[in-house]
């Protein structure tokens, strides 16, 4: 007699149990994507790279030269990387000399007077590099040095010497010194030796004479071989960002704390020795040896572009010059510098750029004007802009010019937009170009970051920079370039004026951080066209976007789940035809927001790679939490 109600009482469950699993598909999040209509093309210069010298960037950073303060300097702290060096009886006195140096540019040098020296118990100075210098094993570097002496052919020793050991991993003897100034080279070849970054090199003489010196370098092997080029650890964490422009020289470098510190370009190109180095505004001086024609080359070597900035007359520390004749000099110097990038070598310019060892002229489409002239308190940017505007549109018709800050006067072809959020801003503002107008000019989105990290970005950061990025793809019709900034921090104690940073190193490695990671899975999984997707029913914190290549038939969805539950997701391909079976899906994830990359542990967070089964154009796939991924399927 109970039997029967309880049977009836199954049928029941097992009826909606059955109703249920038939719902399923509406009751899961959902991703529709409409494959067969994309609603516009992707700029094929989204991702790019935003530079300048901060956070010891170049000198120190991805510049490879290992000689800190190589042009000496002036006033206090001149001397703080040269100290005297004196084996046991030796005796020396080091200073610095205002009145001679190799050059107009370089009128200082280091004094080292030597008044007791042998072979024995040399004398001289060393240098402690930044923050070490690193040696490795079976490595040839090339080095040279500026110097004069008061007699005549004194042998100079060089040498690679651990701090704490003694250790002589290299030496060499340069000779030919007489009493004026000359150029010598030199070579230090290592053995079998341990890799150290605990390095210095020392310079000294074996008996009693007085010897200037200046520009003392050393290189280590730089990418693609480039003489005085970058670092190759450092330049194959770029090349794998696979970015298509380089913004140089970068936004306050570019204009200087004042109209005398700006970046000035004519000052940063030919030999070294006629270069003055010069007070950049990060609290340190630059030697000017990533000047003009080394970003082109930087460019050269990745295969990418320049996004060519040009001082427009206004400095951080407020100072500005007015349009009109006042203006018209930095105007001239503006179109100088682009005929030194981009003119034949039959101008007068592209001559200077032959001369310099660069014979063809450098690809170049975008000019900016300024950086963040929204800063000129003065209201001068309007009329500036309009007259770089029209000076350089009538010699250079075809270029592309971005302006700083919105002006009236002449429509700019592009805005340059920054955007530094903490994470909950980013994540807030991941939509913030869906109704952008379409009237106005191109953006170019030429700094952002999330601020969330120290020195590096952490997971969190990444989380919102892809839920960001995600937001620049779905508008990238609009949004032509972007690029995060700063790209480079050396993490050693004292080097850093800003954080966070993607790409975190000292004088023997480099990481890239969490943000970097997602950079380089969004930026080599691009598509041709943006695709229409719509989520429904999913959680706050899930951020999407898909785009397509039409010619190799492949879909790239992106996917930021930056909460802490995986979230499934009902994939439906409207207009795909046919599937392949096998998809290629790439994860960035950790167990926390708060994990991070450092130099001690480069490979916490980072991208996994896996394939999985795709059951035609509907399927279900689970995302991980605090996760960004994509997404790569192949259609017909």
């Amino acid at each position: 007699m109970k039997t029967r109600p309880l049977a009836a009482g199954l049928s029941i469950v097992l009826a909606f149990a059955l109703h249920l699993h038939a719902q399923s598909p509406s009751l899961t999040p959902s991703l529709n994507i409409d494959v067969s209509h994309p609603t516009a093309r992707v700029s094929p210069t989204l991702y790019g790279l935003m530079t300048e010298e901060i956070n010891h960037s170049y000198d120190g950073g991805l510049y490879a030269e290992l000689v800190i303060d190589r042009a000496i300097g002036h006033g206090f702290g001149a001397l703080v990387h040269w100290p005297m060096v004196a084996r046991g009886n030796a005796a020396v006195e080091v200073s610095e000399d205002d009145t001679t140096g190799p050059s107009a540019a370089l009128p200082r040098s280091l004094k080292v007077s030597v008044t007791a020296a042998t072979d024995a118990a040399p004398a001289g100075v060393e240098n402690d590099g930044y923050w070490g210098i690193a040696v490795r094993p079976h490595t040839t570097y090339s080095g040279s040095f500026w110097a004069k002496s008061d007699s005549g052919d004194v042998p100079v020793t060089v040498s690679l010497e651990n701090d704490s050991t003694g250790f002589v991993a290299a030496k060499t003897t340069v000779t030919g010194l007489s009493g004026e100034w000359h150029e010598f080279a030199y070579t230090l070849k290592t053995g079998d030796v341990a890799v150290s970054a605990n390095n210095h090199l020392i310079l000294t003489i074996s008996r009693p004479a007085t010897v200037w010196f200046d520009l003392v370098s050393l290189f280590p092997p730089a990418y693609r071989g480039r003489v005085h080029g970058n670092r190759v650890d450092i330049m194959e964490l770029l090349a794998a960002m696979h970015p298509r422009f380089l913004r140089l020289p970068g936004g306050n470098y570019l204009e200087g704390d004042h109209i005398a510190t700006r970046f000035d370009w004519k000052k940063t190109i030919g030999p070294w020795v006629d270069r003055p180095t010069h007070q950049s505004p990060w609290e340190y001086r630059s030697s000017d040896g990533m000047g003009l024609l080394e970003y082109l080359e930087w460019c050269e070597d990745l295969k990418i572009e320049p996004v060519l900035a040009v001082y427009a007359g206004y400095s951080l520390a407020g100072e500005h010059v007015d349009p009109g004749p006042a203006l018209d000099p930095y105007v001239q110097d503006a179109l100088d510098e682009i005929e030194y990038v981009a003119g034949s070598a039959e101008t007068r310019w592209g001559a200077e750029r032959a001369k310099d060892g660069h014979a063809d002229p450098f690809p170049l489409h975008y000019v900016e004007i300024g950086n963040e002239d929204w800063f000129d308190r003065s209201g001068s940017y309007d009329g500036r802009f309009a007259q770089f505007y029209h000076a350089i549109k009538d010699r250079f018709p075809n270029l592309q010019l971005i302006a700083t800050a919105p002006v009236n006067s002449v429509a700019p072809d592009v805005l340059d937009e920054h955007f530094y959020m903490p994470a909950e801003e980013s994540f807030a503002q991941s939509g913030h170009y869906d109704n952008h107008p379409r009237t106005g000019p191109k953006i170019f989105v030429g700094e952002w970051a999330t601020r969330e990290g120290d020195p590096t970005p952490n997971l969190e950061a990444a989380l919102a920079d892809a839920a960001w990025m995600t937001g620049l793809e779905r508008n990238s019709d609009l949004i032509v370039m972007s690029s995060y900034a700063p790209l480079f921090t050396n993490v050693n104690p004292g080097a850093m004026q800003w954080a966070p940073d993607l790409i975190g190193y000292d004088a023997l490695s480099s990481y890239g951080s969490p943000s970097y990671w997602a950079q380089a899975m969004f930026a080599s999984n691009l598509g041709t066209e943006i695709v229409p997707a719509k989520l429904a029913g999913t959680a706050t914190r899930i951020y999407t976007s898909v785009t397509r290549d039409e010619t190799q038939h492949k879909l790239y969805i992106k996917l930021v789940n930056a909460t802490s539950d995986p979230q499934p997701l009902a994939i439906a391909l409207e207009g795909a035809g046919k599937v392949a079976p096998q998809a290629e899906l790439i994860t960035l994830s950790g167990k926390t927001p708060n994990a991070t990359n450092s130099i001690a542990n480069p490979r916490s967070v980072i991208p996994v790679k896996h394939a999985i089964a795709v059951a035609g154009p509907r399927f279900t796939e689970t995302f991980a939490p605090y996760s960004v991924n994509v997404l790569e399927l192949s259609y017909q």
